[in-house]
């Protein structure tokens, strides 16, 4: 976990990385500030918020996996709704790529898989998906393998998916007051820590 941003030493780094592996394996910001008052830190929700975005964290590149289990549903961000694209290794269950945009096109659906292919060793895979159109057209285009599944390994996908709203719900089952830049930023580093936990 890189902390260059950090410009001044008030808070051990020790702890700032503590504060933000608790917070993103699912401890909310207050809780978290009550751990870092037993260690004798006095901080507010907001500092621990700064540190989990600045430490701008995203799973790794360059995987090569088997199967890729791939799929969308609908986030909400406020009053309007967004559509996250997650891409996930059913074998390990490592999110991959994940990436929020306001509508579901078979352009949008591209550009999903060509970021994948350039952060992952992909092209041997097969893809998992379900009867989702724009899917079957990204892949057919990438010239990918790939096979309709509504349940099995397409399973390791789904359980991200609840996980990700189960942890919207303590932002009133949306990402309250935030933007869409937020938003995604926070999916990253929730996929960063997914893998640490899985």
């Amino acid at each position: 976990m890189n902390l260059e941003f950090v410009e001044r030493e008030a808070t051990p780094r020790l702890l700032m990385k503590l504060s933000i592996q608790l917070h993103l394996a699912g401890l909310s910001l207050s809780n978290t500030v009550s751990v870092l008052e037993v260690f004798g830190v006095d901080r507010v929700r907001s500092t621990v918020h700064n540190w989990v975005h600045k430490a701008d964290l995203q799973p790794e590149s360059g995987r090569c996996p088997n199967h890729v289990a791939v799929d969308e549903t609908v986030i909400q961000l406020d009053d309007e709704q967004y559509w996250l694209y997650a891409a996930v290794d059913p074998d390990s269950n490592d999110l991959l790529h994940t990436k929020l945009e306001p509508t579901r096109t078979n352009v949008i659906a591209d550009q999903f898989l060509a970021e994948l292919r350039e952060k992952h060793d992909v092209d041997d895979a097969i893809f998992l998906v379900d009867g989702a159109v724009p899917l079957h057209r990204a892949c057919e285009k990438h010239d990918l393998d790939f096979r309709y599944e509504r349940h099995g390994n397409r399973n390791s996908v789904k359980r991200i998916f609840r996980e990700i709203k189960r942890r919207t719900t303590s932002f009133s089952n949306c990402f309250s007051n935030a933007k869409a830049e937020t938003a995604d930023m926070w999916l990253r580093s929730f996929a960063f820590a997914w893998n640490q936990l899985i």
